[in-house]
């Protein structure tokens, strides 16, 4: 099979049948992650902030076990239960990126699992081999933190 499934070993576990990341070739997909504690799988205080807050510590923990950070998010689909939580969920969510920025759509949604008021799903590439590959060519100058050969 072309397919990897990842499930984390430190956040939280699947709450049905479905993996939380598949990748294939460079490509990897995040199911959408909820603000659920790895450390309790249940879900943080009722807040918005803290909610965003777990949910995106969540992919970063599930894109640090393949190596990934959070640059190689291409785009991301938020759902809110509220769309009057826009922009406490954009102010969190702006801490975690950097520009360039991964495209995003944000919709509100008539509920979520668990009752939890926010949800992210990513579509990631995984381009470690080819910035290896760029800096042992030489065209990063030393430099391979965050991506090399812009410009």
């Amino acid at each position: 099979m072309f397919t990897k499934a990842f499930t984390p070993t430190n956040g939280p576990k699947a709450i049905g049948p479905y993996s939380p990341a598949v990748k294939l070739g460079d490509f990897v997909y995040l199911s959408g992650q909820l603000p659920i504690d790895p450390l309790t799988n249940e879900l943080v205080d009722n807040d918005i902030v803290k909610q965003t807050t777990q949910v995106l510590e969540n992919i970063k923990s599930l894109l640090a076990e393949m190596g990934l950070e959070m640059r190689h998010i291409l785009k991301t689909t938020v759902f809110l239960s509220d769309l009057a939580n826009f922009q406490a969920m954009n102010e969190v969510y702006g801490s975690y990126f950097s520009d360039p920025y991964p495209a995003r759509s944000a919709v509100q949604v008539a509920a979520l699992p668990k009752q939890a008021l926010i949800e992210i799903e990513c579509l990631v590439i995984d381009t470690l081999a080819y910035e290896q590959a760029a800096c042992s060519s030489g065209c990063c100058d030393g430099d391979c933190e965050g991506g090399c050969c812009e410009g």
